[in-house]
């Protein structure tokens, strides 16, 4: 069901309920089928949600641990664009200015026009990504100033608005070349305007947008994916020469391709949005690579990996928590699990309307099997105080495991989820107080609160997830992303919000350390709306993350699943060549 930290992208596996082959008061428990995401209107994991209403200010960070945003801004402005150039630039070779001493990217956005508003949760995605590298600063494109892009290492623009002003003093410092610019999807064409000789320039220029159907990117030997009916376009070209690297290629329907990002000079443009639609394996890949160069050039390529234990709770059967580990540790394998330290079902739904209430300490016997993990050398990663809100229903039970715990969501009669926003209640103190209390039953049993946490569902506030950041040192998953959080004093906006997921370790927007979860997990039953997620799909999906040069395969398994799914993915990804590491030692 969408379960714990299983919340993924389209066609991408959900952790399902720990209910499925465990005990429970010496009884077998019902078996629950499995989930994954697909595509469906209200699901942030595949498509921003949200409406119009933009914010334009600027925001800048420092990407360390801790401290809250650094924001700086200037008056809201819109300049329209000024009249090209008189006279076509000069061939001459890229002018050098001398780099900031710490790595910095400037990440610009669209504001204006009716869709205007995507450009803000855009430009947080690739901050996000940024922040693996460097200290970074978004502002609407409409903002910019002459000489702003020579305070940075590159600048980063995702047009999303066809049509945006853009300020001819942005396209003038684009085209003196003295810093990597990474420009993705609309308004190219105000660029090729500025110069009247830009293809002697920059040996290429666009045609028009290609809607044919795309559901594979060629980037580095790898097919990745691309979702199929995403039809927004894809630019082609009139002209590419032979100074012009084609990066990746789009694959139609037919078996024709056609460039999908190319580089020239200082500039490398992507042909599409890069950022929406995407799910494990996809062409999103190719845009987190770019960044190496841009920011990291002379980064070493190295593969790891990551494996997690998900959704384990008091009521899960110890021998297959202790077979589970003899098998990684006689591999060699780290591992991290997640533990939720009370199991509820307040209305007995499993249980026949016996309301259940188990902290870890009641289970002596299920406390032993998790100190057997960590003397194996498992880290413990927190997963929530019950993974379940209260005796009401969100959305699926109110039983642990089942449920979202710091994020109201509701099931339509099609199955489908609404992500709603905060539950009552929500703020600093109720996402504290939850914490404390999965502290305190920890303590009961024996144990410390972990240094890393999950969030139940992949899903949770601003609030919440500040507050995680104040207590531990990392999140392990995938997250929400809310408009207002690039806006200086502004409220959090709950209705437009995207999710995410990275195939390396960021430094998000909430100033906390997240680590990869970019494969999600193995799901060997379908269930409703969501198929079935086998070894095979996530050896495919590590498979693409080659692409990314110091990238992960991270992935998760149910310990009361099969031995032989985890045996088959481990033994498969060593085979490619990644090396498990510790989550804790990211």
């Amino acid at each position: 069901m969408l379960l714990s930290g299983g919340a993924t992208l389209a066609s991408t596996a959900l952790p399902r309920s720990t209910a499925a082959a465990t005990l429970l008061a010496g009884k077998s428990r019902q078996v629950l089928p499995t989930y994954t995401v697909l595509d469906y209107p209200g699901n942030p994991y595949l498509r921003p949600q949200g409406g119009p209403l933009s914010h334009p200010w600027q925001t800048s960070r420092t990407p360390k641990k801790g401290p809250a945003l650094i924001r700086r801004h200037k008056p809201a402005t819109t300049r329209s664009a000024a009249p090209h150039l008189a006279a076509p630039l000069a061939a001459a070779p890229l002018a050098t200015v001398a780099a900031p001493a710490v790595p910095s990217a400037l990440v610009l956005y669209d504001t204006t026009n009716q869709f205007g508003w995507l450009g803000e949760l855009y430009a947080i995605m690739s901050v996000n990504l940024a922040s693996h590298f460097a200290d970074w600063t978004a502002m609407p494109v409409v903002q910019y100033e002459t000489g702003e892009i020579n305070q940075y290492t590159c600048v980063i623009y995702i047009g999303s608005t066809y049509g945006e002003p853009i300020p001819t003093a942005f396209l003038d410092d684009v085209l003196t070349g003295t810093r990597p610019v990474i420009w993705a999807y609309d308004n190219i064409w105000q660029l090729t305007a500025r110069a009247a000789n830009f293809t002697a320039l920059y040996g290429w220029n666009w045609a028009q947008f290609d809607f044919s159907t795309v559901a594979q990117v060629n980037y580095k030997g790898q097919q990745l994916k691309r979702y199929a009916p995403n039809g927004a376009g894809i630019m082609t070209y009139s002209v590419v020469g032979s100074n012009v690297t084609v990066l990746a290629t789009a694959v139609r329907s037919n078996g024709t391709t056609f460039p999908w990002a190319l580089r020239s000079r200082n500039l490398t443009y992507i042909g599409e949005n890069p950022l929406v639609y995407i799910s494990e394996g996809d062409r999103y890949l190719a845009f987190c690579d770019f960044l190496f160069d841009a920011l990291a050039p002379t980064t070493p390529t190295q593969h790891r990996a990551l494996v997690r234990l998900e959704d384990i709770d008091p009521t899960y059967n110890p021998t297959q928590l202790q077979a589970v580990t003899d098998y990684l540790t006689s591999q060699n394998v780290p591992f991290g699990f997640q533990i939720i330290p009370r199991y509820l079902d307040p209305n007995g739904f499993y249980t026949g309307g016996v309301a259940q209430n188990i902290p870890i300490a009641s289970v002596p016997t299920f406390a032993s099997a998790v100190q057997y993990m960590l003397d194996a050398g498992g880290v413990m990663i927190n997963h929530g105080w019950t993974h379940q809100y209260s005796n009401v229903k969100n959305p699926f039970t109110a039983v642990t495991g089942d449920d979202f715990e710091f994020y109201r969501v509701t099931q339509n009669s099609d199955l489908t989820l609404n992500y709603q926003g905060p539950l009552p209640g929500d703020s600093t103190a109720w996402a504290t107080g939850r914490f404390q209390s999965a502290q305190a039953d920890l303590q009961a049993a024996g144990f410390s609160l972990p240094a890393l946490v999950t969030f139940p569902g992949y899903a949770a506030t601003a609030t919440d997830y500040a507050v995680a950041a104040g207590i531990f040192n990392a999140r392990a998953e995938r997250s929400l992303y809310f408009s207002g959080q690039l806006t200086d004093g502004a409220k959090i906006d709950y209705t437009r919000l995207v999710g995410q997921y990275f195939p390396y370790v960021v430094y998000d927007v909430y100033g906390g350390t997240t680590l990869p979860d970019n494969l999600g997990g193995i799901e060997p039953l379908a269930f409703e709306i969501f198929p079935k997620r086998l070894p095979a799909d996530i050896l495919a999906d590590a498979q693409r993350n080659l692409v990314v040069r110091d990238g992960f395969a991270s992935f998760f398994y149910h310990p009361s699943d099969s031995l032989s799914y985890l045996q088959e993915t481990v033994t498969g990804l060593k085979n490619m060549g990644y090396t498990f590491v510790a989550p804790d030692t990211l």
